[in-house]
């Protein structure tokens, strides 16, 4: 058959890989098949801008006529029920089959659904599509009491964009700290300090027994110590779990993720997987990981469109995120799983101030809270496998430019 690239969902995975495929040389079709009807847009506005004033819109990631400029095909409002690797074809929900020679999974997450009663009652929602901020937005003028459910970069960003819009905010978090998983504690106790001054209600250490309804609504939120709090909204931010079920049943090696190679390979022939949908050996941490941000889904896509066409290399990129929460830009370079030495640069009190994490004498990470160019920095020095000492950090940014710049001429 003729050269045919099917990519399964158009996210910023999806989206970047059709247009990196046509700047790669692909010349065979590409289809982009997604069940959601929306052209490609911006997802991390959702819990921001978006909420606040959605009237703006202006989330597209490319027009339309960008797709059709490259002769890319869209398939939308469509699922693919099944991929059959034998015979190299997916069937989508209106029973067409197409045949393809390559074939990407960018098919993202959904969010995680805790164990709690009363979380299919009216009013409680989850927030990882289009969709679901639209739906999120139309109930926001009949809300006055919002509770949310999790402490991770979701949460904390709903819970500052409800707090803007003059809600009433509660947020719950069962582990002892808010992004326990994701940053430094120094980042975490600034957060949550900074994020009750706003005016959140933030809970740590505490569990949820049950969400509450009357009549098929939801009214409030019980905790497992027995508290009572009144809701009209209620957002669950508790994680997302990695949509593999379609690669699982055609056959796919899955691991906590569709498992890939570091040229973005499945385990099967001529398919390949990037995005939030991937578990990969990450270069720098290590170990196999699973990454949730648009910047690991933007460029595993351009790994895997150099991949399709015959110019496969390694998958190196250092991995980086950011979250805006009311007045604060966190942005995080690296992984810190090893990490046993945190070193402070900056004030706290200034609300601007770096964590560098080190596992041994090696920097693994570097957490900021307004402070762009400690980030822009920390990114340069991972990059080029550069380990500051604390007095170099303690020099500031000239120092540790210094460093980078005789790394480059060695």
């Amino acid at each position: 058959m003729d050269d045919r690239c099917i990519i399964i969902g158009a996210g910023h995975a999806g989206s970047q890989a059709a247009i990196s495929l046509r700047q790669e040389g692909y010349t065979g079709e590409i289809l982009l098949i997604n069940d959601e009807e929306d052209i490609p847009y911006h997802k991390p506005p959702l819990s921001k801008s978006y909420l606040k004033a959605p009237e703006h819109g202006g989330l597209v990631l490319r027009p339309e006529s960008t797709y059709r400029d490259n002769n890319i095909e869209l398939v939308f409002g469509h699922r693919v029920d099944t991929v059959s690797i034998g015979d190299r074809t997916v069937t989508l929900d209106d029973g067409r089959v197409l045949n393809w020679s390559e074939l990407v999974f960018a098919t993202g997450a959904r969010a995680r659904i805790p164990d709690v009663s009363g979380v299919d009652l009216d009013g409680v929602v989850t927030l990882r599509r289009m969709q679901d901020a639209r739906r999120i937005a139309a109930m926001m003028p009949e809300v006055q009491n919002v509770v949310i459910i999790g402490g991770g970069f979701i949460g904390l960003e709903m819970a500052h964009s409800a707090i803007a819009l003059g809600k009433k905010t509660v947020l719950i978090e069962a582990a002892p700290r808010v992004l326990g998983r994701s940053v430094a504690t120094h980042i975490s106790v600034h957060v949550e300090a900074r994020s009750r001054s706003a005016g959140i209600a933030l809970l740590t250490g505490v569990g949820v027994q049950e969400i509450e309804g009357a009549n098929g609504r939801v009214i409030g939120v019980r905790a497992v110590d027995g508290s009572i709090f009144p809701a009209d909204m209620v957002v669950i931010g508790t994680g997302a779990v990695p949509n593999v079920e379609l690669a699982e049943a055609a056959g796919v090696l899955i691991d906590n993720g569709i498992v890939v190679d570091e040229h973005m390979r499945a385990s099967t022939e001529h398919v390949y997987a990037i995005g939030d949908c991937v578990s990969y050996d990450h270069f720098h941490a290590g170990r196999r990981v699973r990454l949730e941000s648009v910047q690991n889904a933007t460029d595993q896509a351009k790994h895997v469109a150099r991949s399709i066409v015959g110019r496969a290399a390694p998958f190196r990129e250092v991995a980086w995120f950011w979250s805006d929460q009311g007045d604060m830009k966190l942005q995080t370079a690296g992984l810190s799983f090893d990490a046993d030495r945190h070193i402070l640069s900056g004030n706290p009190e200034e609300n601007a101030f770096s964590v560098f994490h080190f596992a041994g004498d090696r920097l693994v990470a570097v957490d900021s809270i307004n402070r762009p160019a400690d980030h822009m920095i920390a990114r340069r020095l991972l990059a080029a496998g550069i380990s500051p000492t604390e007095a170099d950090i303690a020099a500031g940014a000239a120092r540790l430019k210094e460093l980078i710049a005789n790394a480059a001429k060695s």
